[in-house]
């Protein structure tokens, strides 16, 4: 059995889990998720704790059960606390303001880039070169976080481009040229 799966999941007061069918409804402070359980998963609703089961013990159940323990335990932080992911711009001229739903990029490019939020994320800009987002979706969020990090990577040398807060980066050395 997974060791990640057998744990239990505690739900705090103010969250609602129902569920109706493979369907997994999470209600709390922050909004309402959903999650579709697979049929070889058994979930146990008692004293505010979650316990997922399996129906056998074949490998592929095995690693369903911390899957779905795993989604579970973040539907659950997700719509009590949400989740938040920083992204830094680093580069001379490099910077980002919110308008609305979007945000505006100029990374170098001869055009602004114009990156549509989605549903759900939502976005701060502070000092032009910290972008803050937050959802309740896990998923949606790194998903979100990844596309803008693609627009400009930062480059090995210098380091330029959108990088996550935290994120190491390993500089190459440039040339060494005749001195």
């Amino acid at each position: 059995m997974s060791r990640v799966g057998k744990k239990p999941i505690r739900i705090p007061d103010n969250t609602k889990i129902n569920i109706e069918g493979d369907k997994l409804v999470v209600k709390g402070a922050k909004g309402e998720l959903c999650q579709i359980i697979h049929s070889e998963i058994d979930l146990d609703i008692k004293d505010n704790y979650i316990k997922v089961g399996i129906s056998n013990n074949r490998r592929t159940n095995r690693a369903l059960q911390g899957l779905t323990r795993s989604l579970i335990a973040n539907m659950v932080t997700g719509v009590t606390k949400g989740f938040e992911r920083v992204l830094e711009i680093n580069g001379i001229g490099y910077r980002a303001t919110l308008s609305g739903n979007s945000i505006i990029f100029n990374l170098g490019y001869s055009h602004p880039i114009n990156f549509e939020l989605p549903k759900g994320v939502n976005a701060k800009v502070a000092k032009n070169n910290n972008i803050t987002l937050t959802c309740i979706d896990k998923e949606q969020l790194g998903h979100t976080a990844a596309a803008i990090r693609r627009l400009r990577p930062p480059e090995p040398y210098k380091g330029k481009g959108i990088k996550y807060a935290g994120e190491r980066l390993i500089k190459k050395a440039g040339k060494s040229g005749a001195k």
